[in-house]
């Protein structure tokens, strides 16, 4: 699924940071468009649902459009999914979270978060387009609604590398040995970079941010 949007998304863009929302057409996504969402950047603390597809919807088990993708996370957890959609807008980064969906009942699923930067009206990246993509959906997955969703990772895109996958499920669990992009993890400060990871480091709130590097 993740896959499938970042192919479509970086057709569009071509050589461009990012490409018009406009040029996004539901047909052409047709497979992923219950998964998938559009945000408004309206200011740093405001990343408000334009569109939500059904499927996602679900999962929460109830409308999302109208709402402010922030107020899905809390505490530093909210700080810093604040600070990664800035960069989006900001800088034209690309980004995947993962997270640890839980219901009531404290099941849990994983779950990747794809965001990418469109652009919209004058010209800045102010909207985004991304999809929600769980692991293996559980089958109380659209039943008892995802209450809580912490971070696990975090991988960063930016404009002139190239991920070196971007997976779910199975493939993703077979190639992390392998992985080239970004990693934020929940870690303490000074803790040593975890294996495979390489190039630059900086802080996300409580994140360490680990910079990957381009394909070869």
């Amino acid at each position: 699924m993740t896959r499938t949007l970042y192919d479509y998304w970086t057709q569009l863009r071509g050589k461009r940071t990012a490409p018009e929302r406009h040029e996004v057409e539901p047909g052409d996504i047709r497979g992923i468009l219950g998964d998938t969402f559009i945000l408004e950047a309206v200011d740093r603390k405001t990343y408000t649902f334009r569109l939500a597809g059904t499927r996602l919807c679900a999962a929460y088990c109830r409308e999302l459009k109208g709402r402010n993708m922030l107020d899905l996370w809390t505490g530093k957890d909210r700080e810093a999914v604040a600070s990664l959609l800035a960069a989006i807008v900001e800088d034209g980064a690309a980004a995947i979270i993962g997270i640890a969906a839980q219901n009531e009942r404290d099941q849990s699923m994983p779950v990747e978060i794809m965001f990418l930067p469109l652009r919209h009206g004058d010209g800045r990246n102010n909207r985004i387009i991304g999809c929600f993509a769980p692991h293996d959906p559980p089958y109380w997955l659209g039943i008892h609604p995802v209450m809580r969703q912490p971070i696990l990772s975090l991988r960063l895109i930016w404009p002139d590398e190239t991920p070196r996958f971007l997976r779910t499920g199975k493939e993703a669990d077979e190639e992390e040995e392998q992985l080239q992009a970004v990693m934020i993890e929940r870690t303490r400060v000074g803790a040593p970079r975890p294996a495979g990871a390489i190039g630059n480091t900086r802080r996300i709130g409580h994140l360490t941010v680990y910079d990957g590097g381009r394909r070869d």
